[in-house]
């Protein structure tokens, strides 16, 4: 812990600087930081390997993505599924027969039971002069003996019920888990909602000068601008994709311009609602950027 008298100056009170400080240092509690702006990804980066996008494709949520890694995330999402659904088969398969096995043994013990009931009948001439003493004679013993053989038997039946850790007959057993049956449902792995491949949109970037390869592009801070005003873009700038030509333009063009006549400025066609779709963008280092730039830390809680 910090020296709490040298740090403060010999002051009575634990200050919040000082029980950040012990908090880190010691593992224990759940730690907040704030991100920086080196910390958040660009808007025109992928969502999955952090990279400059080859060939940016976005989902209808406004999340890019670059095309392969998508891609290569879908197949694996799809390959899990697939043997998730044969381990639920499986154990599917299993149940069925295991509940075969049981109806099969309790017709058995049903018929065994019928028979048991059957050779107990007595058919022979009951005596009615010697009927009742011999009642009366062997009440007592009777009586005793079977209340006896009841305590044995419940005595044995709950020895057999009861757990033992000790004894390897009795020793408990874990049952295996039961499985649910899986989603066939890809989910996206930022906004969890299902994602198909034939919706993924793909984006067209317009260059702020066209005779850079794109090395040097990568290299500039200042690498696109928007279509139509040719303002630059970058994560403080919010954007927005139109579906039918994917081209990038800034929010304020959206409402000043495209929403007048709901007109594709490149292409032509008709617009609708669903086909402008806000992307997604990273964090500035304002603090009023309007996104959650916050981490949180689960760590173990010390008890006292």
């Amino acid at each position: 812990m910090t020296r709490h008298g040298k740090n403060c100056t010999a002051g009575a009170v634990y200050t919040y600087h000082e029980k950040k400080k012990d908090t880190a240092a010691s593992g224990y509690g759940t730690q907040l930081i704030r991100l920086g702006k080196d910390a958040i990804k660009d808007f025109d980066c992928c969502c999955l390997s952090l990279q400059p996008c080859q060939d940016p494709v976005v989902t209808p949520d406004g999340y890019m993505y670059d095309k392969k890694a998508i891609l290569e995330y879908i197949l694996h999402q799809k390959t899990e599924i697939a043997k998730k659904m044969k381990a639920y088969e499986k154990q599917k398969q299993a149940q069925k027969s295991n509940s075969q096995l049981e109806s099969k043994s309790e017709e058995r013990e049903r018929v065994e039971r019928f028979k048991t009931n059957e050779n107990t009948i007595v058919s022979k001439p009951i005596n009615p002069f010697t009927s009742g003493q011999k009642k009366g004679s062997a009440k007592g013993p009777t009586d005793s003996s079977s209340a006896e053989s009841s305590i044995a038997s419940s005595s044995a039946t709950s020895s057999k019920n009861l757990p033992s850790f000790w004894i390897p007959s009795l020793t408990p057993e874990a049952k295996p888990t039961l499985l649910k049956k899986p989603s066939k449902a890809v989910l996206c792995p930022m906004s969890g909602r299902s994602i198909k491949m034939n919706e993924l949109i793909p984006v067209h970037f317009t260059p702020l000068d066209p005779s850079l390869d794109r090395v040097a592009l990568l290299t500039r801070q200042d690498r696109y601008v928007c279509a139509v005003t040719k303002d630059v873009l970058g994560n403080s700038v919010p954007c927005a994709v139109l579906r039918p030509s994917g081209a990038v333009v800034t929010q304020e063009c959206v409402e000043k311009l495209i929403k007048k006549d709901m007109i594709d400025p490149v292409t032509g066609d008709k617009l609708t609602d669903k086909d402008i779709i806000p992307l997604q963008r990273g964090g500035t280092g304002f603090s009023a950027s309007g996104i959650e730039l916050r981490a949180k830390e689960a760590r173990p809680v010390m008890q006292v």
